[in-house]
């Protein structure tokens, strides 16, 4: 399956301290229940289904961050809907057609390019990076620093991991004559073997990180 590394939702204000209670809760599956005591005198403690229900509902959405219009919500996202349905070579009913994707965040919109990859997961939301393409970088920047992305982290950590991840891809860059690829967004047409090839994919993580880092949001590496 490979690493998918797929952005987590921030906390409403004032959820702050609780959003991260409950992350570690639920990380380190310590579900808390009731003593005998506890539950001779009727106390109840939250389920892990509860606490997730809590976690969520207290969340601003990723999809809010990298400002993608919204179907429903936003014109230029109807417009895109609608261009969707038009290209259909088979139509449903229009308003069966437009009733499924009513919410649906169009991410191809976005404007800010930083928190969607060019190096994607397949089958997954565009803003979700391919993690599984930075094994191809251990001999660049090491085995632990690629290592490091197999784990689900909060805003605080991947901002951290993103600015170290920055930090070596610059020298990195100034070592090999590379400096324009840290703004470049599409790869070069160059073998995937090179050094310019596999500093791209750091350059692109680093710049997810730290967008998504400094805007709140941490990650979840699934695989």
């Amino acid at each position: 399956m490979g690493l998918d590394m797929r952005p987590l939702g921030k906390p409403k204000k004032g959820f702050e301290k609780r959003y991260k209670e409950i992350f570690e809760i639920i990380e380190s599956d310590n579900i808390p229940k009731p003593s005998f005591l506890e539950k001779l005198s009727g106390k109840k403690y939250p389920t892990k289904d509860e606490l997730l229900e809590e976690w969520f509902a207290n969340q601003i959405e990723s999809y809010e961050t990298i400002k993608a219009p919204r179907v429903g919500r936003d014109i230029e996202a109807d417009n895109w809907i609608k261009e969707k349905y038009n290209d259909l070579e088979e139509k449903p009913a229009y308003e069966d057609f437009i009733k499924e994707y009513q919410g649906y965040y169009a991410i191809e919109l976005v404007k800010e390019k930083d928190g969607v990859p060019v190096y994607i997961a397949m089958g997954q939301d565009e803003n979700v990076f391919r993690g599984q393409f930075l094994n191809d970088c251990i001999d660049l920047i090491g085995e632990e620093l690629v290592n490091e992305a197999w784990g689900t982290k909060l805003a605080d950590e991947t901002l951290d991991y993103g600015n170290r991840l920055m930090t070596i891809a610059d020298k990195i860059a100034e070592e090999h004559n590379l400096e324009y690829l840290k703004q470049q967004r599409i790869p070069s047409d160059v073998d995937e073997d090179t050094t310019e090839s596999k500093l791209h994919i750091v350059y692109s993580l680093a710049k997810w990180l730290i967008f998504y880092g400094k805007n709140g949001h941490g990650y979840e590496a699934d695989y």
